[in-house]
């Protein structure tokens, strides 16, 4: 897809777009709002400011729309496409063992018994061990600051999502 075809896509077809890209409902409106973009970075810009707007209720709500690491299914309905670049960012784990994997289920039961919601990571050239290692770091984390790390893990992965739904 172009950004020109983004842009003129009926508001309904571009919210399925861009809910691919971020779980959060208010955002994929204030998106909506925003079009048309001029360019691809005004687009990743715009991204970034409805987000930072956004406040922990956003949050929790597009954490919801993305397996645990490890996982292939959501707490809530992923787009097809969301479906697809979820299983892409955690393709490393395909080739990891059993035991990583294990370890990696527990610190994620873990963690959401912490902070109360999944343990989310910008997962895209990051090997199983490392998911694993900074999982157990953020776990030293207080909540306010954990909600805010995670937020940002979102953030880069709505990025690279809008990136890869612009063939990018």
């Amino acid at each position: 897809m172009t950004l020109e075809e983004l842009n003129a896509l009926p508001d309904d077809e571009a919210a399925e777009q861009l809910r691919g890209c971020c779980g959060s409902s208010r955002w994929v409106k204030s998106m909506l709002e925003r079009r048309p973009f001029t360019s691809v970075e005004e687009l990743l810009r715009q991204a970034s400011d409805a987000w930072r707007a956004a406040d922990p209720s956003d949050w929790h709500e597009a954490f919801a729309h993305h397996p645990r690491i490890g996982e292939r299914k959501s707490e809530k309905h992923q787009t097809a496409q969301g479906r697809e670049w979820s299983a892409d960012e955690q393709a490393a784990l395909n080739q990891t063992q059993a035991g990583i994997l294990s370890e990696l289920s527990r610190v994620n039961q873990d963690y959401e018994k912490r902070f109360g919601h999944i343990y989310i990571v910008c997962a895209a050239g990051l090997t199983a061990e490392e998911m694993l290692a900074i999982a157990r770091k953020r776990m030293k984390n207080d909540t306010d600051t954990e909600l805010r790390v995670a937020a940002e893990e979102q953030r880069k992965i709505t990025e690279l999502r809008l990136l890869k739904l612009l063939g990018d």
